[in-house]
């Protein structure tokens, strides 16, 4: 059994990592980063992990590469360091929208970079809504996937919206919706859309009953927001009272702040995986943290107990 429990932060996301310690009421781990001027990354582990159970915070999120190296790098630094375990906790997955051949002559890097990060000597990974499911079997080590919708609903609940219907954005993602819907006994919408190619999306047809509604749009990322801002469009088209979206991942690349900023929804609701710098700061977007759902996987796989509650 892991005699002790330290939780480390790579330099994707060091507010996340610092709430997650404070949910557990322990210190950060110490180490060093530093770039190199050729840009070569270098990590020092500053403190013993011999024998400690050790987590590695960091989403792979923007600069996708800079960051999933890091990660790399920290492992390596880990296992060298005689941890004995290492748990890679990865709140975004980047690499994970292409999880399978949809067109001749292309890789699958979500299971490259399962690869990758199991071949480092990470004994355990856990993240956050993934782009599908199935990436979980792309890691040859236990895999614990933990949901926004935690805190999703949570939010949703204390606004005390009447008349809610939750809406996929597209076939894809109904189970998803569905599973908010349940929660907050809410009715349930499909977009039907066709996408002529990568980012760009072409809305069009509404399925369900959206007149008078509040319509909330959920979903596992919100990049450039070309298909968040169209779908909230037709959804008032189609009479819908309100448009709002709840997604896990606030990508958020390219025109996506000036998209959503002029566009018809009313608020976007994201987590915390991801950091938002100065320049997706807007209004529009509430941020909500998911420190707490976190740190108490974390604390459960240390102790060895369930954490199957919190897969609801």
């Amino acid at each position: 059994m892991p005699q002790s429990l330290k939780v480390f932060g790579g330099r994707a996301h060091p507010q996340l990592h610092q709430e997650i310690c404070a949910y557990l009421g322990i210190e950060p781990g110490k180490c060093a980063l530093r770039t190199f001027s050729d840009g070569e990354y270098h990590a020092q582990i500053q403190e013993n992990v011999r024998g400690a159970d050790v987590f590695v915070v960091q989403p792979t999120c923007s600069p996708v590469n800079d960051h999933l190296m890091e990660l790399l790098i920290l492992i390596d630094a880990f296992k060298r360091a005689s941890a004995q375990r290492i748990t890679a906790v990865i709140p975004y997955y980047g690499y994970a929208r292409q999880d399978r051949k949809d067109r001749p002559r292309v890789p699958i890097t979500a299971k490259l970079v399962a690869d990758l990060i199991v071949e480092a000597g990470a004994h355990r990974v856990m993240s956050m809504d993934l782009h599908a499911a199935q990436i979980q079997g792309f890691f040859d080590v236990p895999h614990d996937h933990l949901f926004g919708s935690r805190v999703g609903v949570e939010y949703l609940e204390s606004q005390y919206f009447d008349d809610l219907t939750i809406i996929s954005p597209d076939a894809g993602g109904v189970e998803r919706a569905r599973a908010f819907a349940k929660r907050l006994q809410a009715e349930l919408g499909i977009i039907d859309k066709r996408r002529p190619e990568a980012n760009v999306a072409e809305v069009m047809n509404v399925i369900g009953d959206v007149e008078g509604r509040t319509c909330v749009i959920v979903d596992d990322i919100v990049d450039t927001a070309g298909t968040l801002v169209k779908t909230a469009e037709v959804l008032l088209e189609r009479g819908a009272a309100k448009a709002l979206a709840f997604c896990t991942h606030p990508v958020l690349s390219g025109p996506a702040i000036s998209r959503i900023n002029d566009s018809v929804l009313e608020r976007l609701v994201v987590t915390n995986t991801i950091p938002l710098d100065d320049t997706k700061q807007t209004s529009k977007i509430k941020q909500l943290s998911v420190a707490n759902v976190f740190g108490e996987a974390i604390k459960r796989t240390h102790e060895e107990s369930s954490i199957t509650s919190l897969f609801v």
